[in-house]
């Protein structure tokens, strides 16, 4: 494993070589965007429009370098070049749930620039899910957030997400920012239909089981 000298601490402590190797700007959000699914670099653009491509670039091969990521050539007749994290890259995936629980509490209200990817709301809503609280249920969720729309299917406290519509689903719930307000239990379920600024269709109950179950 290589570290540029660049970001040597000096310190023999196992915080400090994690930060010497995803501390990094826009590491973990390469790491964050791979946990979800391998992707080629365009898709990895994509999911980062303000990542100036050569730090991309560079970003990759240091996470190469250190292992945490891998090259792989997809079949013919795609043939095309995929980055996805080895086993050891995979480890970060709790790590990198609990960073986005940490930082929720104080996300506040976002920003006109700040960006919302499809991404960034599956691994959202995996870092929210309290299984504890899904026991028993066994729920199809579809979430619209304007363009992006991803599913979370709950069995019995296990789950799972995806992107794209649900099939069969039982609730279909459209947000924009109230979503967060939602889930940190700044508005109820009630309030936020009465409101206007959460619409379902479907049973409107399992709004409030969703607040029950995804929450800050």
């Amino acid at each position: 494993m290589q570290i540029m000298s660049a970001r040597r601490y000096g310190q023999f402590c196992g915080v400090t070589r994690a930060l010497e190797i995803v501390g990094e700007r826009w590491a973990l959000l390469i790491i964050r965007d791979l946990l979800v699914s391998p992707k080629r670099f365009t898709d990895l653009r994509q999911g980062l429009p303000r990542i100036p491509t050569n730090i991309l670039s560079t970003r990759l091969k240091e996470l190469e370098e250190a292992g945490v990521v891998r090259r792989r050539v997809l079949p013919r007749p795609s043939g095309a070049v995929v980055y996805e994290l080895t086993e050891y890259g995979q480890q970060l995936d709790e790590i990198v749930m609990a960073l986005g629980r940490w930082g929720a509490q104080r996300l506040g209200e976002p920003g006109p620039e700040d960006i919302v990817t499809e991404d960034s709301m599956i691994m959202a809503m995996r870092s929210t899910f309290h299984p504890e609280a899904a026991v028993g249920r066994n729920v199809r969720y579809q979430l619209n957030l304007g363009q992006i729309v991803i599913h979370m299917d709950i069995d019995n406290g296990d789950l799972q997400v995806g992107s794209g519509e649900a099939e069969d689903r039982d609730i279909v719930i459209e947000a924009g920012p109230a979503i967060k307000a939602l889930m940190a239990g700044e508005i109820t379920p009630d309030e936020a239909l009465a409101e206007g600024s959460v619409k379902v269709t479907g049973d409107p109950d399992l709004l409030k089981q969703f607040a029950e179950t995804f929450y800050i």
